[in-house]
């Protein structure tokens, strides 16, 4: 029988909390079993191996970080809502390195998909207030995802060894999106659109 107190969200949580705390590459099944007090294969009864743990801890980490967003942006828009987002998506990477990390190895499962579909969906809604033309949204969100989450990775990673300060950095790269952002709007303001004909 499953230890009394122990279900599939529980065991979840107590991975990421472990994955955050020892950092998402060294977790194991059997460090999970030693931090809840079970032999190992009683973890098979909640979640099928470090894969499925994985990607509910991917799924917990996005879930989370949509809320997060929301927060964060609610009632605010271009620039505001920016920095905004860009400001909750570094903290929250640094409250929780392991869950962050998890999204990145997470297989692509459809609870996944769905939670990471609502995230983007917060992201996209940041650059809605914006007001770029429906073919050049695809593109900005790419642009944001890659430059934060790149940002991100190679802070996690210790990569950015020169003095400069990382926040001054950062900050700096949260304005270069935002009149990115309005330059292209501005390019595009009072264009003739192509007629019917082309």
């Amino acid at each position: 029988m499953p230890r009394a107190g122990l279900a599939p969200a529980s065991v979840t949580a107590a991975g990421a909390a472990l994955a955050d705390e020892v950092g998402f590459e060294r977790l194991t099944m059997g460090l999970l079993a030693a931090r809840l007090g079970v032999r190992t294969p009683s973890l098979y009864k909640h979640v099928d191996g470090l894969a499925d743990l994985t990607s509910r801890i991917a799924v917990l980490g996005a879930t989370e970080l949509t809320q997060a967003l929301r927060t964060a942006t609610q009632g605010r828009a271009d620039t505001e809502a920016l920095e905004g987002a860009g400001r909750t998506l570094r903290a929250y990477a640094h409250q929780h390195p392991g869950r962050y990390a998890a999204g990145n190895q997470a297989r692509a499962t459809e609870a996944f998909r769905i939670a990471s579909a609502q995230m983007l969906d917060s992201l996209a809604a940041v650059l809605r207030g914006y007001h770029l033309e429906p073919a050049q949204e695809i593109h900005a969100l790419r642009m944001l995802r890659s430059l934060i989450h790149g940002f991100l990775t190679l802070e996690a990673d210790g990569a950015f060894q020169l003095e400069t300060d990382i926040e001054e950095s950062f900050g700096w790269i949260l304005d270069f999106i935002d009149q990115g952002l309005k330059a292209i709007r501005g390019s595009t303001k009072g264009a003739v659109r192509p007629g019917p004909e082309g």
